[in-house]
């Protein structure tokens, strides 16, 4: 066993070097020095010009130094000559290959109308929820030593945010906002309006952000208004659903269906589909009053806007398309209404905004270029603020609160939500351990139903299949016309998401809710779930400073361990990473495992090194492990997902448990932390995903829930949510990065094994 010290200091090390840069409890502190004393006239001058970035001597971050960085002023209305505190486009690689922790952009917003400084950062945490869209929190800016203000840090949507949400970032890309800024002076928007096939007539509503792009624009807008029957095959339409329903929920006008229809993405994915990004979150929650057909010019107004806003507008065919669909619009109105629950009925968003608010208390008071008061700042949570010192001075800001908990009541009081919802409960799989190429059945019970659909998927990104489920009793439902509905599923992946969609004639429902966004998963094996005398027992996919081979090299490795009471001579038997070829790496000759001994292999690329070395490395982003005798017959297999750092992945309990995250026993029996001595373990198992985890953990059991605890390193409880479910999802955007510890509580009171889980 390994010594625990050992284990607690590699803990300590991962949380300690584990800030990050859009941490939500910490204000960010960035320090940029100019060689010029005049750097605020160069920029108003490269901003005039239109001369894109000049060069600043050097950026802290956070203590960590740059030099020679890009820097120019941003914006459109939130841009002014004559102030201080400006919008800024910070490029750390304009003239050197340098980033902060895989960020080379930064965007400095200056909440010129907002006096609560919190909107944009409080809107993104809401909407993050249901679709990808930017990470954003706060930071304060010095220049040359004075200290500008405090900002909102909003990460960009730059190619390296398509290949960290979609996985690609080449494809064409659209910033949906005119090139020379909207406003009363142009009729130029980017609503997706089809303007016929003469890409020119397209360059003053939209930037193109990728090297090529205008005629998918423009088969995009063609079939959104004249073939809206497959419009699906072009346009991820959930995601879309989402945006509008989260647009409108928090009557954040300065978007899509606000008078200028613009400050979203579009990028086509891999699967040759636009997927919309949101973005520009500051005058969110009221601040922008014009819809494009009216002027909500009092708080009443944007308490009452209606849900449907634009449904019949032919300028908004987003909206108007998309709602003539009858299930896209029922789809619709349950994603409203699971933001209205999950956000403002229960006041959670309150909660985070007070945070949020104590978070930058300081910054506020000590920043002596905002745009309003600190008694502002204060009271715009709650209270309309009018008035102040800045560019949007004349205009008024709703207060949070005063707008949202009216218009939470007065959406939730319409026919619309008050009508009866289909029920989703008890979710059953015919088998909880496929094999790969299994054919099971997936059950669901339902009620105040008309129709039933599974929608699944064997790659993110790619779009769902939908398929109906019956209630025939011909696919594994039970009796026919017994309110239990089944579908039957092959599982030709080793992962398989999946969700349910029921509607009825007025709304529809999702499980889970936050589909498809958020879904359930299965996982089919390789091999069968039997003892096994040789097993993969553990590996390390990305060993940074764990354990060295015999040369000093922190490289790949695999555990084998050997179950049976016998010697096995392994000789000709193979490892490899690859299903679709077996015999990648053979053993060597006389290579021997003991009873109850373990074998480690460097997946190294390095067959030349002394000792057992395989021809392939591991993939810390993901692959297979699969074990094989010589005639190539599998005898045992992990498919594994992303993999954190020098934390491996193993058997617990040691050669016979499940695979999870734990810390590393090179060559020694696997082990995980308990935080208390003689607990009980029931022989039931968490799954939790995803792993690593930023915002939101799911998990799942075969039995009911009582609560889940989670322990940080030192055995503290950190965190405790009661339940009474299988399924539960934790917010865990409170926690700083680093390794934890969870366990489940059945409704019998015994406690579960623990499951190392990564904050990231």
């Amino acid at each position: 066993m390994k010594n625990f010290i050992t284990l607690l200091t590699l803990l300590t090390s991962l949380t300690i070097n584990a800030q990050d840069f859009y941490d939500l409890s910490q204000v960010q502190t960035l320090e940029i020095s100019f060689a010029e004393s005049n750097w605020d006239q160069l920029m108003d001058q490269a901003y005039s010009a239109e001369s894109g970035y000049i060069m600043a001597q050097s950026i802290a971050i956070n203590g960590t130094v740059f030099d020679s960085i890009g820097v120019k002023y941003k914006g459109n209305s939130s841009y002014r000559e004559t102030q201080v505190k400006n919008p800024w486009h910070i490029e750390l690689d304009t003239y050197k290959d340098q980033d902060y922790q895989g960020y080379t952009d930064i965007k400095l917003a200056n909440g010129y109308k907002d006096p609560s400084m919190i909107r944009e950062a409080l809107a993104y945490q809401i909407v993050r929820q249901y679709m990808d869209a930017p990470l954003a929190n706060f930071t304060n800016l010095y220049v040359n030593g004075e200290l500008i203000g405090l900002y909102t840090n909003t990460e960009s949507v730059s190619k390296k945010f398509m290949a960290n949400n979609f996985g690609s970032k080449e494809n064409t890309r659209f910033k949906c906002s005119p090139p020379d800024g909207a406003g009363p002076q142009s009729n130029d928007y980017p609503n997706l309006v089809y303007m016929g096939q003469d890409s020119s007539d397209y360059y003053a509503s939209y930037e193109l952000k990728s090297d090529f792009g205008w005629q998918e624009l423009i088969d995009l807008c063609d079939t959104l208004s004249n073939h809206t029957d497959a419009i699906d095959r072009m346009l991820d339409v959930d995601r879309v659903l989402w945006m509008l329903a989260f647009d409108n929920v928090t009557v954040n006008l300065d978007s899509y269906i606000g008078a200028f229809s613009q400050n979203y993405y579009l990028y086509r994915s891999d699967f040759d589909r636009f997927l919309p990004v949101i973005w520009d979150l500051n005058e969110a929650f009221g601040v922008f009053s014009q819809t494009g057909t009216s002027s909500l010019n009092n708080t009443t107004a944007k308490q009452q806007m209606t849900h449907l806003l634009h449904e019949n507008d032919s300028e908004f065919p987003l909206v108007q398309k998309l709602l003539s669909v009858p299930t896209y619009k029922r789809m619709y109105l349950a994603h409203i209404k699971t933001i209205l629950l999950e956000n403002f009925d229960n006041n959670a968003y309150y909660d985070m905004a007070l945070s949020l608010q104590s978070t930058i208390d300081a910054s506020i008071q000590a920043d002596n270029n905002k745009f309003y008061t600190y008694a502002n700042f204060l009271s715009n949570l709650d209270s309309d603020v009018g008035g102040g010192g800045g560019p949007g001075g004349g205009q008024s800001a709703p207060g949070i609160t005063n707008l949202m908990d009216a218009r939470s009541d007065y959406l939730l009081g319409l026919s619309d939500f008050t009508v009866i919802e289909p029920e989703i409960s008890n979710i059953v799989l015919s088998n909880t351990t496929p094999q790969l190429n299994e054919t099971i059945y997936i059950t669901a019970n339902l009620v105040n139903e008309n129709a039933v659909f599974l929608g699944y998927r064997t790659q993110d990104v790619a779009p769902f299949t939908r398929t109906p489920m019956f209630d025939d009793g011909m696919h594994g439902d039970g009796s026919a016309n017994d309110g239990v509905y089944g579908v039957e599923l092959t599982l030709n992946s080793e992962s398989t998401q999946y969700y349910i969609y029921a509607e009825n004639d007025n709304i529809g429902k999702f499980s889970p809710v936050r589909a498809e966004y958020e879904y359930h998963i299965v996982t089919a094996s390789l091999v069968g779930n039997e003892p096994k005398d040789l097993v993969i027992n553990e590996f390390l996919a990305s060993n940074d400073s764990t354990i060295s081979d015999q040369d000093g090299e922190y490289d790949d490795w695999i555990e084998i361990y050997n179950n049976s009471d016998e010697d096995r001579d392994i000789s000709g038997y193979y490892l490899s990473d690859n299903v679709d070829d077996l015999n990648k790496w053979a053993f060597p000759e006389g290579t021997q495992i003991a009873s109850g001994d373990f074998l480690i292999i460097w997946a190294d690329e390095d067959e030349e090194q002394e000792g057992l070395h395989a021809s392939f490395k591991l993939s810390s982003s993901g692959e297979s492990v699969i074990l094989s005798n010589s005639e190539t017959d599998i005898l045992d297999a992990i498919i594994y997902p992303e993999q954190t750092s020098d934390i491996s992945f193993g058997r617990y309990e040691n050669g016979v448990g499940d695979f999870q995250a734990m810390p590393p026993t090179h060559n020694a029996e696997n082990v995980i932390f308990t935080n208390t001595d003689n607990v009980s373990i029931t022989n039931h198992n968490l799954q939790v995903y995803p792993v690593p985890a930023s915002q939101t953990l799911t998990i799942y059991s075969d039995i009911l829930l009582d609560r889940i605890h989670i322990f940080g390193q030192n055995g503290q409880k950190v965190l405790e949510q009661s339940t009474n479910s299988n399924l539960i999802r934790i917010d865990i955007s409170n926690l700083t990065q680093g390794v934890y510890w969870i366990r489940g509580i059945t409704d019998q009171g015994l406690p579960m094994q623990e499951k190392l889980i990564i904050v990231e």
